[in-house]
């Protein structure tokens, strides 16, 4: 499957959006990290994908991901070859996050997987499946809204805020996100 196929929203029907297996999963999963990966140095990449492919993650033996990085729910976290999800990276994934080959999630970037309905009184979760493509850069403190996705070698600015698609091989900042201007194919 293509990293920016199936980008349907997906409601979650009545009460708790995640059943009490999904929340005991998630309990354990936070409990393994903070004890086994979260204080571990930098060079230990090869540790921390193991842990998070333990958990169900899918991840490509190259690509890395720091301890301070807080991952929501493993098999929701797909990386190719070589990508990155940098220190204090928040991947708030309740759908499926993608990260493309040698995609670069920069330093306390935000990728927000869900929303709610607000036109539900008890605003019921909608999760919305997140994308970015390769060679693309989410630069540091960015945020990535729920159902965006970022095109291939494509560039969203420091702080700058997401959430309509970004253009293949263009540079956008600011909030919300405008496109500069166009980038070199590599």
């Amino acid at each position: 499957m293509s990293i920016l196929d199936a980008r349907k929203s997906k409601p979650l029907e009545g009460g708790a959006s995640f059943s009490l297996a999904n929340r005991a999963s998630r309990a354990l999963w936070q409990v393994a990290w903070a004890t086994l990966a979260a204080w571990t140095p930098p060079p230990l990449f090869g540790w921390r994908t193991a842990l998070l492919r333990l958990f169900g993650a899918q991840i490509h033996p190259t690509a890395r991901v720091y301890g301070k990085t807080r991952v929501w729910y493993p098999p929701n976290l797909i990386m190719d070859a070589h990508a990155l999800l940098g220190p204090g990276v928040n991947c708030y994934n309740q759908a499926p996050i993608t990260i493309g080959a040698k995609a670069v999630v920069s330093q306390g970037a935000h990728l927000c997987a869900g929303t709610h309905d607000i036109n539900d009184p008890n605003f019921q979760l909608i999760a919305k499946p997140i994308a970015i493509g390769a060679q693309a850069w989410v630069a540091a403190e960015a945020f990535v809204g729920p159902g965006v996705s970022i095109g291939e070698g494509a560039v969203l600015g420091a702080r700058g805020v997401a959430f309509r698609d970004i253009e293949p091989w263009a540079v956008y900042a600011g909030n919300p996100a405008k496109k500069l201007k166009d980038r070199p194919r590599f």
